[in-house]
C-alpha cells in the first residue's frame, strides 16, 4: 500500500519531467515574449497570437525574428511601448 507521501513524490516527479518537455505545439511564452513554431500557416496567424498573448500582460507584441523552415520559430517580445524597437 502506498503512503500519502509516495503520491506527493510521484506527482513532483511527473511535474519535473513535464517541465523538461520543451516548447509545445502552439505559442510558448511569458510576460517578456515568446515563440511560435514556424509553418506556412503560422505566418498569417502569428501576429494575432502574439498580440493576444502580450495583451494579457497589458503589453504590445513586437516581432523580433522569423526563421523560415520546419523546426524553426517566429519570435516576439512584449513591450510597454509599441513604437520602441
Amino acid at each position: 500500500m502506498l503512503h500519502r507521501w509516495s503520491f506527493a513524490v510521484l506527482g513532483a516527479l511527473a511535474l519535473s519531467l513535464a517541465a523538461c518537455a520543451g516548447p509545445g505545439p502552439g505559442l510558448t511564452g511569458n510576460d517578456t515574449g515568446g515563440i511560435i513554431p514556424w509553418t506556412p500557416e503560422a505566418r498569417s496567424y502569428a501576429p494575432d497570437w502574439a498580440a493576444e498573448h502580450c495583451a494579457r500582460y497589458g503589453k504590445y507584441a513586437v516581432k523580433t525574428a522569423e526563421v523560415r523552415g520546419y523546426g524553426n520559430y517566429i519570435s516576439f517580445r512584449c513591450t510597454w511601448n509599441p513604437r520602441r524597437r
